[in-house]
């Protein structure tokens, strides 16, 4: 009875623990499957055979092999549980160089494109990413598990940055035009203040005129002359 119960006293610490390490390391352990929705390839590589298209993550131990692609500028889709899918799978955030590539008898195999492969790629509502290379190939994939929270926060953060970017502007905008104001304001004050000066001092010079005429009235300086 003793060591049956410290035989079922160490279950629950072991599972805990392991529950533990999965909350630390999501990343090690989940992960999302990658698969081909479409493919369209424009130009091939071997001049007197029908190619073998394969494609091949580093760190993966085997490559995928697409047995329908066989003709240039054709389209071939794919529902996702054909024999040979999924493509690869991506844990966590982790990213992974990948690539399309041609099998060649006579020398190293040719490579469409190699490129990084991320699970923030697959941002759109339906899990897709379109990878198009010039001269090469049209590719969409689909990842509904992918984590996307990384490009979601970078887009996110951009419309943050754009929208303070914005309003600086706007504030910056407003104060230029309420600094013209006042100087247009402050300009047309001056000028009337000038104009309203030269009046008075008109009517007050027009003023002493008249105040000498009415002194000379009242001593009869004119009939004298």
């Amino acid at each position: 009875m003793p060591i049956r119960n410290q035989l079922n006293s160490r279950v629950p610490v072991k599972f805990l623990a392991f529950c533990v390490f999965l909350s630390c390391f999501p990343g090690c352990i989940l992960s999302a499957i990658v698969a081909l929705d479409s493919i369209e390839i424009y130009s091939t590589h071997e001049l007197l055979k029908r190619p073998t298209v394969y494609f091949k993550c580093k760190g993966d131990q085997n490559k995928t092999v697409l047995p329908d692609v066989k003709e240039k500028k054709v389209l071939y889709k794919f529902n996702g549980q054909e024999s040979w899918q999924p493509l690869t799978k991506l844990e966590g955030k982790k990213c992974k160089r990948c690539g399309f590539y041609e099998e060649d008898t006579f020398k190293s195999d040719d490579v469409f494109e190699e490129w990084e492969l991320c699970p923030s790629d697959f941002d759109g509502p339906d899990g897709k990413f379109r990878r198009i290379t010039k001269d090469e190939f049209n590719a969409t994939f689909v990842c509904l598990e992918c984590d996307t929270t990384g490009s979601k926060s970078n887009s996110k953060s951009h419309e943050e940055a754009k929208g303070k970017g914005l309003h600086i502007a706007l504030v910056l905008l407003i104060v230029a035009v309420v600094l013209a104001l006042c100087i247009a304001g402050g300009v047309a004050g001056y000028k009337h203040w000038q104009k309203k000066k030269r009046q008075q001092e008109q009517a007050r010079f027009l003023k002493l005129f008249e105040d000498g005429d009415e002194i000379e009235d009242e001593l009869g300086l004119d009939h004298v002359i």
